[in-house]
């Protein structure tokens, strides 16, 4: 068994793909796998190839799944990358069953690899949208915004989107704290993904400064809330509690944990 291996990033697995189906087309499909960097456990009779990023071949192999698939298939594709566990071989799947069967994939439900990419962009979309709902930004000097999550997915990019139609002209930076990412975005301009230093990371890491928007939010949260009604188990299930972390009317439960 070949084992193609490749770092977490788009254009990493996509060049990863396209090396992996030119081996295959000569050795067959079943006779090798792909999967996520770090490797945590090696096998003894499996031979591993790192690949690296090439961008020439990943735009080659997101064109053709484009054209010879959907679109559709692409955004399901994109949204597997994202995704907190490694299943990098199940898009490699999916991908041969829908370069067979072209756009109708999309519609064959009843197909476990069909099935399976619904169910990861499903829960990647849920994750992103709930943490455009939860998303709380702290004002720092001279009038930049910073946000922290911890996202499981890779979602920050898809958060930032959000923002950047809503904030054009605002200077500020969402921060993924578990990988050390940011999205940053200068005023009337484009959004930008970026790798931390651990001295930058270090530096923004905490960045409230306390101000009245701050304290007239904590206030109305406490306050709207009629305390007969107050369910806990109903409000985990819509602000799940490892999302309030840096949730501006939470933090100070987290600071006494």
């Amino acid at each position: 068994m070949r084992v193609f291996t490749c770092v977490g990033t788009l254009e990493a697995m996509m060049t990863c793909i396209y090396d992996a189906w030119e081996w295959a087309l000569s050795h067959g499909h079943d006779q090798m796998r792909l999967q996520i960097e770090p490797v945590r456990q090696y096998t003894l009779f499996d031979t591993y190839v790192h690949v690296e990023a090439d961008e020439e071949k990943a735009k080659s192999v997101i064109r053709s799944i484009c054209t010879k698939i959907s679109v559709d298939a692409y955004v399901s594709v994109y949204y597997a990358t994202l995704y907190e566990q490694d299943v990098l071989d199940e898009i490699y799947r999916f991908l041969r069953y829908g370069f067979r069967h072209g756009s109708s994939v999309m519609y064959q439900l009843a197909e476990p690899v069909v099935m399976r990419m619904m169910q990861i962009q499903r829960a990647v979309g849920n994750e992103a949208h709930l943490l455009r709902e939860f998303t709380r930004f702290d004002c720092i000097s001279d009038a930049v915004y910073v946000s922290h999550l911890e996202p499981k997915s890779d979602v920050i990019y898809l958060v930032a989107r959000h923002f950047a139609d809503r904030m054009p002209s605002e200077a500020w930076m969402i921060i993924d704290d578990g990988r050390k990412t940011a999205a940053v975005h200068a005023p009337d301009e484009e959004i930008m993904l970026r790798e931390l230093t651990d001295d930058e990371f270090d530096r923004l890491r905490y960045t409230e400064q306390g101000d009245d928007y701050q304290i007239l939010w904590k206030t109305f949260f406490d306050r709207i809330a009629i305390q007969q009604r107050i369910n806990r188990e109903c409000q985990r299930n819509h602000f799940p509690q490892w999302m309030r972390k840096h949730a501006t009317e939470f933090r100070e439960e987290y600071r006494e944990a």
